[in-house]
């Protein structure tokens, strides 16, 4: 509550909530031309163990405190498990077995989850024009990611091409995504209750850490061979997903969650695919289809809803006030 109170309302600070979405997106575009050269496990440790200890070294010199007392280690070491360790593994093994596409949808489909748990948890008020937003954002991510071909059947009648094999699914990637969703999603609301006890800025750099340190000791049991292949420009490419990707962006987006409302902030999520995609086809040669610029449209829109979604029903109510003050005019004027 108190923290609320003292944070500036300035543009730029306003500014800084897209850069963590920026930063995953363009991580997500770094770490495609790495994966073929490393491991999975190994490629989500050096995401977080590294940029743990640069963000602690950053707070530290900002004069933040650190963690007292046990309730407040107990919060971050669970924070670690779900949104550390949990979501980084199950993003880099979906990675593997996923179309990146079709996995960020998946992935950036935890707004609805942080909506529905920030309503039941804190009383955050959704609202009409909310869940409008959250469901073209869906609508949004879903044309960006989803195969065309998928789509067009659909939209024709074909649902054969829709046909569901469970089992395929179970030991396919996107089971892995979702998972990798709903942990980021259940972190995202954590941050809550961390922050209780420990600053956030802090508690971010140590569940980095504490996160990171199970994934390559898993590693080294299960994997082999995770650096031998990767060259100058892969290990550039993890030093920026590590560095902006996990660092800053991390640093950034938790920062925010402690002190904002966290169904508007987790919307601006449907941003981390439409900023892959964008820079996919700057720097990859990836060509966006008609029905994916639609998807970009659509979720732009659903942003623009879910994080105004206050202000247009204020507009709405004071129209609607407005008209029903005129139309009693003729009303008192003929008494």
């Amino acid at each position: 509550m108190h923290l609320k109170k003292i944070i500036p309302e300035a543009p730029w600070l306003s500014s800084l909530l897209i850069a963590p979405f920026f930063l995953w997106g363009t991580a997500m575009v770094a770490m495609k031309g790495v994966i073929p050269n490393t491991t999975p496990l190994f490629m989500a440790g050096v995401r977080l163990l590294p940029a743990g200890v640069v963000l602690l070294l950053v707070a530290t010199v900002m004069g933040r405190s650190q963690p007292k007392g046990w309730l407040a280690w107990l919060w971050i070491s669970l924070f670690a498990l779900v949104d550390g360790a949990l979501f980084q593994g199950f993003l880099a093994e979906g990675l593997v077995k996923t179309g990146a596409g079709l996995g960020s949808v998946m992935i950036d489909s935890q707004p609805l989850t942080v909506a529905l748990l920030s309503a039941l948890l804190f009383g955050e008020i959704i609202g009409l024009w909310g869940w409008l937003g959250l469901g073209i954002g869906i609508l949004g991510i879903s044309l960006i990611g989803l195969p065309d071909e998928l789509i067009l059947s659909f939209f024709q009648g074909d649902f054969l091409a829709w046909e569901f094999n469970w089992q395929q699914f179970l030991q396919s990637g996107e089971l892995l995504m979702l998972l990798a969703s709903l942990s980021m999603a259940v972190g995202t609301v954590m941050i809550r209750f961390v922050t209780r006890y420990a600053d956030p800025v802090i508690a971010t750099g140590w569940h980095m850490i504490l996160g990171g340190l199970p994934l390559f000791a898993l590693s080294g049991i299960w994997e082999n061979q995770q650096w031998v292949h990767i060259e100058l420009s892969g290990w550039m490419a993890l030093a920026y997903s590590t560095i902006f990707g996990s660092a800053i962006a991390y640093g950034l987006f938790f920062y925010f969650a402690s002190t904002r409302n966290l169904t508007s902030l987790s919307a601006l999520t449907f941003l981390t695919p439409v900023f892959a995609l964008l820079f996919g086809n700057l720097l990859l040669s990836e060509v966006l289809s008609p029905l994916q610029w639609i998807g970009v449209c659509m979720t732009l829109v659903s942003i623009y809803l879910i994080n105004q979604r206050e202000q247009i029903t204020n507009k709405l109510k004071s129209i609607k006030k407005g008209t029903g003050k005129t139309s009693e005019v003729p009303n008192e004027a003929t008494v």
